[in-house]
């Protein structure tokens, strides 16, 4: 559901392409060094059960700006009906970042996701890992 008219709905930019561009529908922002703010995309979406609309950065605003997003892949639910917002970080230490109104911020692709049916057990086969945890392969 487009918000705002004068907004493009996501689209892919070329044929193979995996995901979506989102587009920044909230006004000018002017993003200061080492801040992060929420940015409205103008849309809603109605994602299909079993699976998650994923909200990644974009490489070229990672590399030419610096741009990136938190919380990535950021995830819309199924059951979520709200605004899809997009967490952008200027991650500059020392360069304030201009975004415009209709600029491309992110990247959405829908992923299936498996759903989960727990069954509680009373250990866990062993394995040559094991417990080997971060780190743990040199």
């Amino acid at each position: 559901m487009r918000l705002k008219k004068d907004i493009p709905l996501p689209q892919y930019r070329h044929q193979g392409d995996a995901g979506v561009d989102l587009f920044n529908a909230g006004e000018e922002i002017s993003l200061k060094p080492q801040e992060r703010t929420l940015i409205p995309t103008g849309i809603r979406v109605a994602v299909p059960l079993g699976y998650e609309l994923q909200i990644r950065p974009r490489s070229g605003l990672a590399i030419n700006k610096g741009l990136t997003i938190l919380n990535t892949p950021g995830t819309v639910d199924s059951t979520y009906r709200g605004e899809v917002k997009v967490i952008i970080f200027n991650t500059s230490p020392k360069e304030t970042i201009e975004i415009k109104k209709g600029e491309r911020i992110a990247q959405a692709v829908l992923k299936k996701v498996e759903l989960i049916e727990w069954e509680e057990c009373e250990g866990l086969d062993d394995t040559t890992r094991n417990e080997g945890g971060f780190g743990s392969t040199g």
